[in-house]
């Protein structure tokens, strides 16, 4: 089996169990023909006002009574001020993830009367706990509201409870989306219509079993999710250049290749009727068949690994930082698991290097005063004087546990293979740069100070920290390597390498696998069961525990790398 190459797939699209419609009109057609309450319930992010007159006029004008309750009206002022409302000494960086649920917002459940005629519309967060007739979740991907912060674009009541106030990143992140994903997750089983409103004026919907049994088919076989990329100060060129992404603010810096938490798959007839699916709702409806039965003991329903790129090719070094250990993690922020970090180097400029560990000499005590120097007064910090460099060849990797200083180089596409979280970089020193409102990027040196591992140094850092290859297993024309492992990571890294003569053998025994092809023209996957996936270079592949025996094809007749990631057996 030699495929032709193709480029990367920006939009990957999976089948849909059902038919996507797009438009509130057709969308208000599958309503029963008798007196109901609905309930469209979804993200504070969203314009519930315009959704609400959309789905008002839509049945209007198929001349059905409409009365409107907007349940943001309920929610009780002083459980808001309690639980959304940051107090006035807050952390400036991070909140504590959010704990409380949406029914938590009201003094009371709310409640809605069935009408004698038409329909009760009842809108907004948490109006699925009205006991209405009919649920539809109506959804926009977090990138928009993220998107909208960096831009200062985020609206004022973006931000759950606080309708009034203008939209906010930390909220955002460590209240808005825990509550709401839960509440979401709780519902799904039972959600009637999935509204997906990334286009408000032709919103595309599916009905709740059509959404349900397409997940119960994509939880049994390879899936993508749909990738994107958006732009900071540091950013480079390499994916708008290669992968044909646009930038938004200049550069193509942090791709979401497979972030859990934010990740969407779409599903539909074609571009013009699609939906796009919450990654995150393959783990909670089908969680022993797509994570394994022993992660899914482990961590719940989150997928605790993660792939993403740091694209720095033409653009500049990351900042300096660390990542929270363990129990910090767990004490300060929230987070069960913490957030080590491996870099893998998929493709960089000549003499492009990254920044990991301490050197031997480091002290403490001077870096800790020319770092708070560096900070207050806006004067360079000589990072190699305090951190150790290592050249940033092409399929080199280097393990980060929690703790490590470290930083990519300018040069390079990193292919950033981690645990889950993702929100709690703690920095040391930015470079003195600015972000893109003109103003010095905020520096949570304090943290970064409290998770600081000073044992990473020297040369076990070179030793531990950035490792050989060691073949695991081979076969015809193939071999598998593990390229990093860590008895204090969760997690392992590996790569298959085949010289292009046939296909690799794997399984993944009862435990997802992630695959990414870091070098080559692609491979297709094959599954026990005959079901085929192209994943061309640079794509991202999620591997189901379910799916057991597979087979790697490459494409073309050159040799393939694919990286491969899973959790490493308790």
């Amino acid at each position: 089996m030699h495929s032709e190459p193709r480029p990367y797939e920006r939009d990957p699209r999976y089948p849909a169990v059902g038919t996507v419609v797009a438009g509130w009109n057709d969308a208000v057609a599958t309503l029963p023909a008798r007196p109901v309450v609905l309930a469209v319930d979804g993200p504070a992010a969203l314009d519930w006002d315009g959704a609400a007159r959309g789905i008002a006029a839509a049945l209007r004008a198929r001349s059905v009574e409409v009365a409107v309750l907007d349940v943001r009206e309920r929610w009780s002022a002083a459980a808001v001020e309690r639980l959304c409302v940051p107090d006035a000494g807050a952390d400036a960086f991070f909140l504590p993830l959010a704990e409380f649920e949406m029914a938590d917002l009201f003094e009371c459940r709310p409640s809605a009367e069935r009408p004698d005629n038409g329909v009760l519309l009842v809108f907004g967060p948490g109006a699925a706990l009205c006991s209405p007739d009919l649920i539809w979740w109506a959804d926009l991907p977090k990138r928009y509201a993220e998107s909208a912060v960096a831009s200062g674009t985020l609206p004022v009541g973006a931000n759950l409870g606080r309708p009034n106030t203008p939209g906010e990143l930390r909220s955002l992140f460590y209240t808005d989306w825990p509550v709401t994903d839960r509440h979401r997750d709780a519902l799904a089983p039972r959600i009637d219509r999935w509204i997906d409103v990334q286009d408000p004026k032709a919103p595309a919907s599916l009905a709740g079993d059509e959404v349900r049994a397409t997940l119960a088919a994509l939880a049994r076989q390879p899936v993508r999710t749909r990738p994107y990329f958006n732009s900071t100060p540091w950013g480079g060129q390499w994916a708008a250049e290669k992968l044909g992404f646009e930038s938004e603010d200049g550069n193509t810096a942090l791709g979401y290749e497979l972030i859990a938490p934010e990740a969407g798959v779409l599903v539909g007839q074609d571009a013009g009727a699609q939906v796009e699916l919450p990654f995150q709702l393959l783990c909670v409806l089908h969680p022993e068949e797509f994570l394994g039965a022993e992660v899914h003991q482990r961590y719940g329903t989150s997928f605790p690994i993660r792939f993403d790129y740091l694209d720095t090719v033409g653009g500049g070094n990351l900042s300096l930082h660390c990542h929270p250990q363990e129990q910090y993690m767990r004490d300060t922020f929230g987070w069960p698991y913490t957030q080590h970090e491996t870099y893998y180097i998929t493709a960089g400029d000549p003499g492009s290097q990254v920044y990991l560990g301490l050197r031997q000499g480091a002290d403490m005590d001077i870096l800790r005063k020319e770092v708070e120097a560096s900070a207050a007064h806006g004067t360079p910090l000589r990072v190699e004087d305090h951190v150790q460099t290592f050249p940033a060849d092409p399929g080199q990797l280097f393990m980060i546990p929690a703790g490590t200083p470290h930083a990519s180089g300018a040069g390079n596409l990193v292919l950033e293979i981690s645990a889950t979280p993702y929100l709690y970089s703690l920095r040391l020193y930015d470079w003195l740069r600015r972000s893109t409102s003109g103003v010095p990027r905020p520096l949570s040196h304090g943290h970064a100070f409290a998770n600081l591992d000073s044992g990473r140094r020297g040369p076990d850092v070179g030793e531990d920290l950035v490792q050989r290859p060691r073949t695991l297993r081979e076969g015809a024309g193939w071999r598998e390597e593990v390229i990093g492992a860590l008895p204090e990571m969760f997690y392992r890294v590996h790569r298959l390498v085949l010289d292009g003569s046939g296909p690799a053998e794997d399984d993944t025994e009862g435990r997802f696998h992630i695959l990414n092809v870091a070098a080559g023209d692609g491979v297709v996957v094959e599954t026990a069961g005959g079901r085929l996936h192209e994943l061309a270079f640079a794509e991202t592949l999620t591997v189901p525990a379910g799916v057991g025996a597979y087979r790697l094809h490459p494409v073309g007749t050159g040799p393939v790398q694919v990286v491969k990631s899973l959790v490493t057996p308790s």
